[in-house]
């Protein structure tokens, strides 16, 4: 048997609450195919989401895994599944425009009598393909299809202790990581020289905790390249009077704790000092309504407003779930602090509070992974909360 990163009961609660929520929305079937999913629900752990792949749960008896055959070696390994319930399809249907593995599991469905089940599936997924839904639907004339997108990760939401843990062992990660940017950052040093040193923090881990890669590579963009988001790293040296964020993640078995800091090399021209004092204020503010009973947007709402009164603005969101999760994404792509989500949070939430600034010559991210607790707000990392200077 497996060593699973939880005990079979929380598998089994997991199972549960999904089921659950399948009967409400009228669903004989599931086809999961985020890897988020996959792995919250049954364990599963591999880099084998390029292929197509997913957990069949129907309403009653154990989920079955299906995917490339080469890869039932590791659901074998990974999951808490029997070996009947771990089904792989032959290697002729890996990127073969002449067949589809959707075929195969259109005949996995038959063999288990739910051809003409209502059966759900994530349909705005990054790991489920146009391709893919239109053979199904070919291949199961019988059966009703429906969009199940988010059912799974909305279960996700409240964090289990154990969940929790796993992030705080994540948190220390990313601390060491920021830890490493302070240290070795310099002008002259190549940027991708760093990011090296980031990584190896990144998988050597923290206070005897090993590192797990996390669902987004490190973002790291420098002088008029930090005015964006979402850029990652050359060969150019880091420069004197240039400001440099770093969005980074710590991960430990599977989840994530992202947290960003921005570097500034030199002495920072005024308005990022009151760029930083804007944000500080906002987060503090946002902070304090971060509680059970409030809603997501009353933590957006606090920042904005906090934010507006210092002369700065956000149009994006400031925020949003995270845990476990696999590339490109490390947010669990459910709740978001913004105005108009008023979902209510709930002790064992976990979220990225992101309220990043994209100026005319630079950018400031000062970020926190939050969790919601009875009584309030737990910061998972001790990172101190500040622009980071190097004169």
């Amino acid at each position: 048997m497996p060593k699973l990163p939880f005990s079979r009961a929380e598998y089994d609660a997991r199972l549960t609450k999904t089921r659950n929520e399948m009967a409400r929305r009228g669903l004989d079937a599931l086809f999961v195919t985020d890897p988020s999913n996959m792995g919250w629900l049954t364990g599963y752990d591999g880099w084998s989401f390029y292929v197509h792949q997913g957990v069949l749960l129907t309403l009653e008896g154990e989920p079955i895994w299906w995917g490339r055959a080469m890869d039932a070696v590791g659901a074998g390994l990974t999951t808490y599944m029997t070996a009947e319930n771990i089904r792989g399809y032959d290697d002729t249907y890996v990127q073969n425009p002449d067949k589809h593995p959707m075929e195969d599991l259109a005949h996995l469905i038959r063999e288990q009598g739910a051809e003409t089940f209502s059966i759900g599936l994530e349909l705005d997924n990054y790991y489920f393909t146009a391709a893919a839904y239109l053979t199904l639907q070919q291949s199961l004339g019988r059966a009703t299809f429906k969009d199940a997108t988010g059912l799974v990760n909305w279960q996700r939401a409240v964090k289990s202790d154990t969940e929790i843990e796993y992030m705080r062992r994540a948190a220390r990660i990313v601390e060491h990581m920021h830890g490493v940017i302070r240290a070795r950052a310099e002008p002259g040093m190549r940027k991708n020289d760093l990011i090296a040193d980031i990584y190896h923090a990144a998988i050597s881990g923290a206070e005897g905790h090993w590192g797990d890669y996390p669902a987004i590579v490190p973002m790291a963009p420098s002088g008029m390249d930090a005015t964006a988001p979402h850029l990652t790293w050359d060969d150019s040296p880091l420069r004197a009077g240039e400001s440099t964020f770093f969005e980074i993640a710590g991960a430990y078995k599977r989840y994530q704790c992202p947290q960003s800091r921005t570097l500034f090399l030199g002495k920072p021209p005024q308005k990022y000092l009151d760029a930083e004092k804007a944000v500080l204020d906002a987060i503090s503010a946002g902070l304090e309504q971060a509680k059970p009973g409030n809603m997501c947007e009353d933590i957006a709402h606090a920042f904005n407003k906090t934010l507006d009164k210092h002369g700065f603005k956000k149009d994006s969101r400031c925020g949003y779930a995270i845990g476990l999760s696999y590339p490109p994404d490390w947010g669990e792509r459910t709740m978001s602090f913004r105005t108009g989500d008023k979902s209510v949070l709930e002790p064992g939430m976990s979220f990225h509070f992101m309220p990043a600034l994209w100026l005319e010559d630079g950018g400031l991210e000062i970020t926190e992974p939050i969790v919601i607790t009875q009584t309030g707000v737990e910061c998972l990392c001790t990172t101190p909360r500040a622009l980071v200077i190097k004169e």
